[in-house]
């Protein structure tokens, strides 16, 4: 039952000691520690080699970008379930455990998923996702409810059996932007999903570097992944065609409401009023979901 933690990074040394460290004091359960070094031009390795720890490994590659590194660690694993770790995030204490105690409650599960909070440069919480901490997600069969949008949101929130991620495939290359969202919907299409409620199992690391962050992001970027999604041919046998036309049009307004939310945190509210114009006048029923997402992100939730 142990856990591999894939941890791809390129010029991550302000973070990376703070995001291994978090995962090898997760306990025994945690196996390995397989840092994927994407290319990096700063001292990086060197940080990382003056970790002790006989379960950390630092392994190169060429620089072919997030997707290629996450899925080279994981091939490489040796751990029953897999955990994908950004390099400038942390795990929580006891996260791993709680994870896997909550894959094991859930018959046949192939994967379990818990919460998050935001953090800043320094660590200090910043986001108040606390204010949501009775809010119930999707488990089981959810593939129809992640079609529609991923409110999964970051990979280091997720345990995922290495088995089944091999099996379809893992993260598509391809993909520059919401890969991860496309990778859930493969995974939720291979059997149920557990989730784990309660206390945070992520620090999320909001700053200037992160991909979330990047001020030059559109919603145009995240498109082509939306694009993929709905022409995987196991999406195709699973719904009719009136059902996808639905699932599709949820989708686009889910992935323009989380533009535009992204869009507030970076303080870019031109691009914000710009997507919000263009939500209200192409599905007007949207309108007070997209206006409680915007005031949420406003209030850093």
């Amino acid at each position: 039952m142990s856990v591999s933690v894939v941890i791809p990074v390129k010029d991550g040394e302000r973070f990376i000691a703070e995001a291994v460290n978090s995962a090898l004091q997760q306990g025994p359960a945690v196996g390995e520690v397989i840092v994927v070094d994407d290319g990096s031009r700063d001292r990086t390795a060197e940080i990382v080699s003056r970790l002790d720890d006989i379960r950390l490994k630092m392994i190169g590659g060429p620089h072919k970008g997030v997707s290629f590194a996450r899925n080279h660690g994981a091939r490489g694993a040796r751990g029953q379930w897999l955990v994908f770790l950004d390099a400038d995030d942390r795990l929580c204490p006891q996260a791993v455990n709680r994870l896997m105690a909550a894959a094991a409650d859930h018959e046949g599960a192939v994967a379990a998923y818990g919460d998050y909070e935001r953090i800043d440069e320094k660590g200090r919480v910043v986001g108040k996702r606390r204010l949501l901490s009775d809010r119930k997600k999707p488990e089981g069969d959810i593939l129809q409810r992640v079609l529609t949008g991923n409110f999964i949101v970051n990979g280091g929130v997720m345990l995922i059996d290495r088995r089944t991620f091999l099996r379809f495939g893992g993260f598509d290359e391809t993909l520059r932007y919401c890969e991860d969202w496309h990778a859930w919907c493969r995974l939720a299409a291979e059997g149920p999903i557990a989730y784990l409620g309660g206390p945070r199992v992520l620090d999320y690391r909001v700053h200037d570097a992160s991909t979330m962050m990047a001020r030059n992001r559109s919603y145009r970027d995240d498109e082509p992944a939306l694009e993929r999604i709905f022409k995987e041919p196991f999406i195709l046998q699973r719904f009719g065609a009136d059902t996808l036309a639905s699932l599709k049009k949820q989708a686009r307004t889910h992935l323009r409401i989380y533009s535009l939310t992204q869009a507030i945190r970076a303080h870019r509210y031109r691009e914000a009023i710009r997507l919000a114009a263009r939500t209200v006048r192409e599905r007007p029923a949207a309108t007070p979901r997209m206006s409680l997402y915007a005031a949420a992100a406003l209030c850093g939730i």
